[in-house]
């Protein structure tokens, strides 16, 4: 359990300083923080509350959304992920999860919107790495591409991510998102063989789809996503870092936060760890 992450959107209802607490009580070695837990709590206060429970951050989500194609958007979303890297630095931990973007209001152009998140890659790695920060990429289900990110598969979150150094900009592995790429084999070969992988996260994905696609997120069995098959694929790379379970679901957030942290554990225990090693 050693590898086993709590990330705080899973217990949603519970504060940054009750997540810290509740992955403490539950025997966790590490959390996955959101900003705006973060913000509430304040930055320095939340690094102190992760440092005094002996936990680790996993990964700061999030930055991202950099398709703005006016001077304005362009301007804040730089001035937002510069913001996010020197928080990702105070946390202690070296992954910055982006969420690349959709399509702005009125444009169909998506290798034009792909095309401005490599320009925006370019402006914000120097600044990462000066930080001791990864830019890491989420390429995310095909259904959210309009909205959230024009990037869909690991192929194509590995082809903007190669002109840069492994050190700077990554990927993660999400099966939520991931999990239905035909290509997924060689696409998580390729990331290790590169040495891009910053994160593993694993949740199942539900049906029906729900009325809110964001919240369609289950616990690992409740949902089609063949976990010992793709925790497999990243063990074979020799991916050695933290399993964040990450989990939008209204049922699941309504659930009591320890008895969520519990059953995300026993999970764990029953259909990730197994594989981590068998590879």
């Amino acid at each position: 359990m050693d590898r086993l992450s709590l990330n705080i959107a899973t217990t949603k209802k519970w504060t940054l300083r009750q997540a810290v607490e509740g992955a403490a009580r539950a025997g966790l070695p590490a959390v996955g923080l959101w900003r705006d837990r973060v913000a509430e709590e304040g930055l320095a206060s939340s690094a102190k509350l992760v440092r005094d429970a002996g936990l680790r951050v996993s990964s700061l989500c999030r930055g991202g959304f950099l398709t703005a194609s006016d001077e304005a958007g362009v301007r804040a979303a730089l001035e937002d992920n510069r913001a996010a890297i020197v928080e990702a630095e105070a946390l202690g931990t070296e992954a910055l999860i982006l969420v690349v973007g959709g399509l702005p209001e009125g444009d169909r152009d998506l290798a034009g919107a792909r095309a401005r998140v490599a320009d925006r890659l370019a402006d914000l790695a120097p600044f990462a790495r000066d930080h001791g920060v990864r830019l890491v990429l989420e390429p995310l289900h095909p259904m959210y591409c309009a909205d959230r990110a024009v990037v869909s598969t690991l192929e194509q979150a590995l082809d903007l991510a190669a002109p840069h150094p492994a050190e700077e900009v990554a990927v993660v592995v999400d099966t939520f998102h991931v999990f239905w790429d035909p290509a997924l084999a060689g696409g998580i070969a390729r990331a290790g063989r590169e040495n891009r992988i910053a994160s593993y996260q694993v949740c199942d994905f539900n049906l029906p789809i729900a009325r809110d696609a964001l919240l369609s997120r289950g616990m690992m069995g409740d949902g089609v996503v063949d976990f010992a098959a793709v925790t497999r694929m990243v063990a074979a790379t020799g991916y050695s870092g933290d399993v964040e379970v990450e989990i939008f679901n209204a049922e699941i957030w309504d659930s009591p936060g320890d008895q969520v942290v519990a059953t995300m554990s026993d999970r764990y225990r029953e259909l990730v760890l197994p594989h981590l090693h068998s590879a």
